[in-house]
């Protein structure tokens, strides 16, 4: 598995921060398309909210209430992508690598397998699904910064600094931390049930432990 950054140009990469500037920011300090001095995601207004109206809103690039203190560290970044839409891209993912290697799986072993009493054998295809689904996810994450169930949900992985496609060891290692523990008995789930929960109560950039990991983040596409 290469680790090479692709050759051509990354279309979702940012300029990388300057000075103080947080994550996304654009030239002289715009939004994620660099349009307007301390914009808001489209540059419009000095330290703006969404649409740049008003000191420091959600992704306007001042501080606090009335744009004083630290920036903002949305500042600039698209919205972050929703939960429920994560979770259901999750479920849209597995079931495109889990139904096909299900099947693989009973063609072959259907005349030795009963998934009520041959525990190895369940065992060893749960196991076979977490080694797909992590060259699948691994794969599409490093091509392009989505996975299939991504793109049915307008989401997409992004590095958190600049941007752009988690492409190379980034896209692998968030990934391995998704799907590998899974395949370790006993701790490998509760590790995962953490792993996912984790969203759920971090702040400011609703990251997973794998997002973590590869310093990625999930934003929304549109």
């Amino acid at each position: 598995m290469s680790t090479d950054q692709p050759q051509g140009e990354d279309p979702f990469r940012k300029p990388p921060p300057q000075g103080d500037l947080p994550p996304y920011h654009g030239p002289e300090g715009g939004g994620p398309y660099g349009a307007g001095p301390g914009g808001g995601p489209y540059g419009a207004g000095p330290g703006g909210g969404p649409y740049g109206a008003g000191p420091g809103g959600p992704y306007g690039a001042g501080g606090g209430e009335y744009g004083y203190g630290p920036p903002d560290p949305l500042a600039g970044m698209p919205p972050l992508g929703n939960r429920f839409k994560r979770l259901v891209a999750r479920i849209i993912d597995g079931l495109i690598v889990s139904i096909p290697v299900s099947l693989v799986f009973s063609a072959f072993t259907w005349h030795h397998w009963n998934p009520e009493t041959d525990q190895a054998k369940t065992t060893g295809l749960s196991i076979l699904i977490s080694v797909v689904y992590f060259v699948y996810e691994g794969l599409m994450l490093t091509a392009r910064g989505q996975t299939v169930g991504k793109m049915a949900m307008n989401i997409r992985v992004a590095m958190l600094d600049n941007g752009a496609i988690p492409a190379g060891n980034p896209g692998w290692t968030r990934a391995a931390v998704y799907n590998l523990p899974q395949i370790v008995p006993c701790c490998g789930f509760v590790f995962w049930l953490v792993n996912v929960l984790w969203c759920t109560w971090d702040q400011p950039y609703h990251q997973c432990v794998h997002d973590k990991a590869a310093k990625t983040v999930v934003v929304s596409t549109r």
